[in-house]
């Protein structure tokens, strides 16, 4: 029988986000984008347990809605790997013991989660995740509770233009950091050209600016007005002398959007634009900041729609992200190109901590291009139960040729020959290498190592 018994009291009543928490010895740790994420297995004992602690969420004054709502959007939506079917109840029924603040699962066949969540008076709310099939870890779980402290995020004025005369660089080349490809034409009429930091995306008097990665902005916050705000300074106020009818109108969700809007003049052409900074924030963490600038608010809202106050049915906006897309030559290939290259994961694979499961894969690939047209690869994998996880590798090596310049073919992958569609992304001073078989899958990104 599980038994998972957790106590736990955040006082707080202000905006709040984790500041501080102890790892019990013998825990791995992993940070997320909007998790903690901290594992403890013994093979030997055949038991484990996970931790997932999600950082602050919009929450609501009920209790109960809040409880309700991370339900819904945590336990039936982004734990649904670390749950088997017979653990996903629609209701508070089938084995489930729901009480003021948390869900308690009790299982005889070893299997159970147990969600812990709390909120501060203005509307926040933290929550805590629990899978585990024992209660040996029961004085680590209390003392990782009794570790955690909160801080406060400091609010900023609404509807401000923070340092309107810093110097922002034009981007008006195309930057070639030694690739062949720096333009794409489409056949929709739009044309993506690589800049310094962004890619620059025209058709028709209108512009797109897809910004690369960027620390500050892209960095998490709790409060997601703040988090827009904070973008808008760093990537679009710079190049602006004076905005007016600036609004900031996000909107909450379980993938939420960050919307801002604002008639502005630029610094270079001296030109009255209208302009909307968007994003969609994926669940993956593969959301982009979206800078949209056309003549007036009409034209923008003829080729992209008018705002919208739910989190669906953004379609036309969302889509402008993919026109981040450049073709291959051979000579951008010489070298090794992995999907295990951390400088470059959390713009590939920004992971939300729900593949924390009992049942696990993972996998790392390489391709070493030489430039006489020979390569080698490898593909190493992690997977099984939880406990008795299997590792194995396959090597492969031959030559490779462009059947295109969006598609490579290698003369022998896992014992036989295989076509890849490919295309590069830009980000800040690097590309990132994208390749799919034409025979299965989606598309995995890869890294240039050093």
């Amino acid at each position: 029988m599980l038994l998972v018994a957790c106590s736990v009291a955040f006082s707080q009543q202000q905006t709040f986000d984790i500041a501080t928490y102890s790892l019990p010895k013998g825990w791995q740790k992993e940070t997320t984008a909007s998790a903690v994420l901290l594992s403890r297995e013994d093979p030997g004992k055949d038991i484990y347990c996970f931790m997932q602690l999600y950082k602050s969420l919009p929450g609501a004054a009920d209790s109960k809605a809040n409880f309700d709502d991370a339900w819904e959007t945590i336990v039936k939506k982004a734990v649904t790997i670390a749950s088997p079917p017979e653990m996903q109840p629609a209701a508070t029924d089938n084995g489930w013991e729901i009480q003021s603040g948390y869900a308690l699962y009790e299982s005889d066949d070893t299997k159970g989660i147990a969600m812990l969540i709390t909120s501060s008076s203005n509307g926040k709310m933290v929550n805590l995740v629990i899978l585990t099939n024992t209660d040996s870890y029961e004085k680590d779980i209390s003392a990782f509770l009794e570790s955690i402290s909160l801080k406060t995020i400091p609010q900023t004025n609404e509807g401000v233009v923070t340092n309107p005369s810093k110097p922002a660089p034009v981007n008006t080349i195309a930057k070639t950091q030694g690739f062949a490809f720096t333009t794409t034409n489409f056949d929709d009429g739009w044309t993506s050209t690589v800049q310094e930091d962004w890619v620059e995306v025209k058709k028709a008097g209108l512009k797109v600016l897809i910004h690369y990665p960027n620390k500050q902005a892209d960095e998490y916050n709790s409060v997601l007005m703040d988090g827009l705000k904070v973008a808008w300074d760093i990537l679009v106020a710079p190049r602006y002398s004076s905005a007016s009818g600036m609004e900031f109108k996000p909107v909450s969700g379980w993938e939420p959007i960050e919307y801002a809007e604002a008639m502005m003049v630029e610094k270079v052409s001296g030109k009255n634009v209208f302009v909307v900074f968007f994003k969609k924030n994926y669940s993956n963490g593969s959301g982009r900041y979206l800078e949209f600038i056309a003549p007036d608010k009409a034209t923008f809202e003829q080729q992209f729609g008018v705002y919208r106050q739910e989190s669906y049915g953004w379609e036309k906006m969302e889509v402008m992200a993919s026109y981040n897309k450049f073709a291959v030559a051979a000579t951008d290939l010489t070298g090794v190109w992995t999907s295990n290259f951390t400088g470059i994961q959390q713009y590939v694979n920004a992971n939300t901590g729900a593949n924390a499961g009992m049942d696990t894969h993972s996998s790392a690939q390489n391709f070493e291009f030489s430039a006489n047209g020979t390569y080698k690869w490898d593909l190493a994998v992690a997977s099984g139960f939880v406990g008795n996880i299997k590792f194995q590798g396959v090597k492969s090596s031959g030559n490779f040729k462009l059947l295109n310049n969006w598609q490579i073919y290698f003369s022998e992958i896992e014992k036989k020959p295989k076509t890849y569609n490919a295309f590069f992304s830009c980000i800040k001073g690097a590309r990132i290498l994208w390749l799919q078989d034409t025979g299965y899958g989606d598309y995995s990104g890869y890294g240039k190592k050093d």
